[in-house]
C-alpha cells in the first residue's frame, strides 16, 4: 500500500483519534466513516486491534507499509526493548525533527521541505526524509531565501507548540540540535506499541 494522500478527516474519524491535522468534518461526524459509521457496532478481533494499532502509527508517520516494516525490523536488531526502539527510530528521521522543531505545522509539511532541498544537517544538504539523526546533529535551514522564508513561517504558526525536551531550537538561526535521544514518555502516548511488537510477531 502506498503512502495515504486522501482525506485526513477519514482516518481520524475510522481511528477515533488525531492522527493527523484535525478539521471541521470531524465535529460534523464523530463517527467512522462510511455509509455504515453512524450504527456501526463491530466487534474486533485480536489481529483487528493489533493491525488498527499498526495502521494508525503508520499514518502518523507517513510511511509506506515496506518502510514501516523495514523500520521494524531495524529496531528488532537493536539491543533493548524493540518497541521503544522503533519509536525512537521513527522519531529521529529527519522529517519528524524537523516537524518537531517547527519548521512545518505537519509531518507531510515537513517531508515535502526535506525533499525539495531546504534543511541542511551538520552543514550539507540532505535531501531524504529517512535520513535518521543521530545525538549532536545540528539541524539547519539552507541560505536561501525560499527556504529562509518556508521555515520563518513555519515557526511563526507552530510558536503555540512546544519543542520537545531532547531537542534545542535557536529560532533567530533557523537552527536546531539533537541533544539526547527521546525517552518513552516523550513520544507518542496514543500508540500502544506492544501491540505492533505483537502484531509483526506473529
Amino acid at each position: 500500500m502506498s503512502r495515504y494522500t486522501g482525506p485526513t478527516s477519514k482516518l481520524n474519524r475510522r481511528f477515533g483519534q488525531n492522527i493527523l491535522p484535525t478539521c471541521r468534518a470531524e465535529e460534523r461526524k464523530p463517527y467512522p466513516p462510511g455509509v455504515h459509521g453512524p450504527t456501526l457496532r463491530r466487534k474486533q478481533s485480536e489481529y483487528s486491534i493489533g493491525l488498527n494499532e499498526k495502521q494508525k502509527l503508520r499514518f502518523m508517520y507517513g510511511l509506506a507499509e515496506k518502510q514501516f516494516r523495514l523500520t521494524y525490523a531495524r529496531a528488532k536488531r537493536m539491543g533493548g526493548v524493540v518497541g521503544e526502539n522503533f519509536l525512537t527510530l521513527l522519531e529521529m528521521r529527519l522529517d519528524s525533527v524537523v516537524y518537531l522543531l517547527g519548521f512545518a505545522n505537519t509531518r507531510r509539511a515537513a517531508r515535502q521541505l526535506v525533499g525539495h532541498g531546504h534543511i541542511c544537517v551538520n552543514g550539507h544538504k540532505v535531501d531524504i526524509p529517512s535520513f535518521c539523526c543521530k545525538v549532536g546533529d545540528k539541524i539547519g535551514v539552507r541560505n536561501r531565501t525560499s527556504s529562509k522564508q518556508l521555515a520563518t513561517h513555519g515557526i511563526e504558526e507552530n510558536q503555540m507548540r512546544a519543542v520537545p525536551a531532547w531537542l534545542t531550537l535557536t529560532a533567530g538561526t533557523l537552527e536546531g540540535s539533537v541533544d539526547r535521544k527521546p525517552t518513552r514518555d516523550e513520544m507518542a502516548q496514543e500508540i500502544n506499541v506492544q501491540l505492533i511488537v505483537e502484531f509483526y510477531s506473529r
